[in-house]
């Protein structure tokens, strides 16, 4: 058995992506993606397969919807910056259009570097509109790991935020003399002013060079243009690299059905009802947003940007957009908890904001209750479209205790209604783990909204494959109720004596400590016990006096003494710009630190 592609999808994908697709000739079935006919319809006369009832699916699809549906209503909010969906219709309609004369292909890749912007928004209807694949880029990236991504998905043009134009040109310079014979970038400079009314745009503008400026292609471009539909709801619609990619990155493709698929997954999950105010804390390059680019776009809602985030600008614009809902990493949320209270404004409704990432720790959950927020729990990775499961919350956990109700809501849950399968196994065997909360596995999942595979990389994609499952890289136990909840990644488990140590459960101890803001624990190297755990900590401001012996007895009270740390090093704690921490960092620190 396997896929079918239709002929124009053949000419749509450049060799590149046709390399990429044909790693899934030994799975699957002719029926969803190709142009025959089901098997199963055989034995059923009378039975046609036509546009009248089969197009191939794609969350672009929202876009011209909500165009009709919600034409008047506003879609979007930067600042003074204000569209309905009709307009933002029309704008996008007009820069695929000017995409198509700057000398691209169908099947190309179009990069952009931004943040939370009007541009980076359109950018992900607009670029897949015409028949292009969007390369969303990780706003912290330095120059060398940027040239680095922009050679490797082989980008055409890159649309670049004023404020980030010197590290575009950094990477572009290396870019050149790395392959001199490699066609240089176009480069679109997205001007639009900050939020807060700075206007430094016109000075980067006088400094670096750049082709054309954003505003400026989009009005060249015709608004009746006829959008170029995916005739293979497999064709790719994104390429998103791994945070803390360095020199050998991972390109995770996502095709249109799965992005459609995973965006209204995702609204489900948030509970999203039409018309939704949705705050945007979580970068757009990011998973394209967790999705919900797209997700809000299909239940006519309003996207409030950001540039920057704040716990000030986040209650400021919560009170002055009437927000309904927002997500963000466990950082965000300790962030909102740890700000000072003159920035906690109160809410003129309950919040529902989504966390993903690391697990959030309980005290964080039970604080952000108080001020307003319901937090929901959600987990995935890049290779999932980012949401893949979710804390189901269930009406008779209602009554309980603060503490159990915060337990309960750390956990990762079950998979959302876009995946078929979700599962804790053995590695090894593929067999699955008891049910009884303490055996752990790796995460695995199956199912339509998992990535197409690695790009240009497919010894890495049938590895994450085996078996027919995808392999999360994390560990966790499974529930008597079904749930399943991390413990850690297989590569920061610690192993000392023989025992295996969660880092997430030593963190959480940290995190309990009046004095602790934030941690991370990994593995020191120990000449006796092999391993012991090394935590690195960010002390709340006025408890510098904390000693790390203190830290040290406080886990040792609340730990097993084998899991407690017999090391703790105090300072700040390094992050991707998606708040998961680098842990890969810390132990080489830990490394570097010698043996006890």
């Amino acid at each position: 058995m396997r896929f079918l592609l239709s002929k124009r999808a053949f000419k749509i994908f450049t060799p590149r992506f046709q390399r990429l697709w044909l790693t899934y000739s030994s799975f699957s079935t002719t029926s969803d993606s190709g142009d025959s006919e089901p098997e199963s319809w055989r034995t059923m006369e009378g039975l046609l397969r036509s546009p009248a009832n089969f197009s191939p699916l794609s969350p672009i699809t929202f876009l011209e919807r909500s165009a009709k549906v919600y034409r008047d209503r506003t879609s979007l909010v930067f600042g003074s910056v204000k569209h309905s969906w009709f307009q933002t219709y029309q704008r996008c309609l007009r820069l695929a259009s000017a995409l198509t004369h700057l000398g691209i292909t169908p099947g190309d890749v179009v990069a952009a570097l931004a943040p939370n912007v009007p541009a980076m928004h359109e950018l992900h209807f607009a670029v897949p509109m015409a028949g292009l694949i969007l390369c969303p880029l990780n706003t912290r990236l330095d120059p060398s790991t940027l040239s680095v991504l922009l050679a490797h998905s082989e980008a055409k043009i890159l649309f670049v935020d004023h404020q980030l134009l010197e590290i575009a040109h950094g990477a572009l310079d290396l870019l050149a003399k790395s392959d001199r014979t490699r066609k240089s970038l176009k480069l679109v400079l997205i001007s639009q002013s900050n939020d807060d009314g700075d206007d430094s745009s016109s000075s980067f503008a006088s400094k670096y060079l750049f082709d054309y400026e954003y505003e400026t292609l989009l009005k060249s471009g015709d608004s009746e243009f006829e959008i170029i539909k995916p005739r293979c709801e497999w064709d790719p619609i994104s390429i998103n690299y791994t945070s803390g990619t360095t020199s050998r990155p991972k390109g995770v493709v996502y095709s249109h059905r799965g992005a459609y698929l995973n965006s209204l997954a995702t609204v489900f999950l948030h509970q999203m009802s039409v018309y939704p105010v949705y705050l945007w804390t979580v970068p757009m390059f990011h998973c394209n947003g967790w999705c919900l680019i797209w997700g809000v776009a299909a239940q006519g809602g309003t996207n409030i940007c950001l540039r920057k985030v704040s716990p000030k600008l986040i209650f400021k614009n919560i009170a002055m957009h009437k927000v309904t809902h927002m997500g963000g990493a466990p950082t965000v949320l300790n962030m909102i908890v740890n700000s000072p209270e003159t920035e906690h404004k109160p809410l003129p409704h309950r919040v529902e904001i989504m966390t993903g990432g690391s697990p959030p720790l309980p005290q964080i959950l039970a604080k952000m209750e108080e001020l307003g927020f319901n937090v929901s729990h959600l987990y995935g990775l890049t290779e999932t479209y980012g949401p893949g499961t979710h804390c189901v919350w269930k009406p008779e956990w209602d009554s309980l205790s603060l503490e159990e109700r915060t337990k309960l809501k750390s956990r990762q849950g079950v998979q959302h209604l876009g995946l078929e399968g979700l599962d804790v196994k053995d590695p090894v065997t593929m067999e699955t783990v008891p049910d009884n909360g303490v055996t752990m596995g790796e995460v695995m999942f199956r199912g339509n909204t998992v990535m197409s595979g690695y790009f240009k990389d497919l010894e890495a994609t049938r590895k994450a494959f085996e078996g027919d499952w995808f392999h999360s890289g994390d560990l966790a136990v499974k529930h008597p109720d079904g749930y399943i909840e991390i413990k850690d990644r297989l590569k920061d488990v610690i192993i000392s004596g023989g025992e295996n140590i969660s880092s997430v459960e030593v963190e959480r101890v940290l995190c309990s400590h009046q004095a602790v803001l934030e941690a991370a624990v990994v593995a020191r190297p120990d000449n006796h016990w092999g391993q012991t755990p090394c935590g690195f900590v960010k002390l709340k401001d006025g408890f510098d006096t904390i000693k790390p012996e203190e830290i040290i007895g406080f886990c040792r009270d609340h730990l097993p003494h084998y899991m407690a740390p017999k090391t703790i090093v105090f300072g700040d704690i390094p992050k991707t710009s998606t708040g998961k921490v680098q842990k890969y960092l810390l132990r080489k620190k830990a490394d570097e630190m010698g043996s006890l």
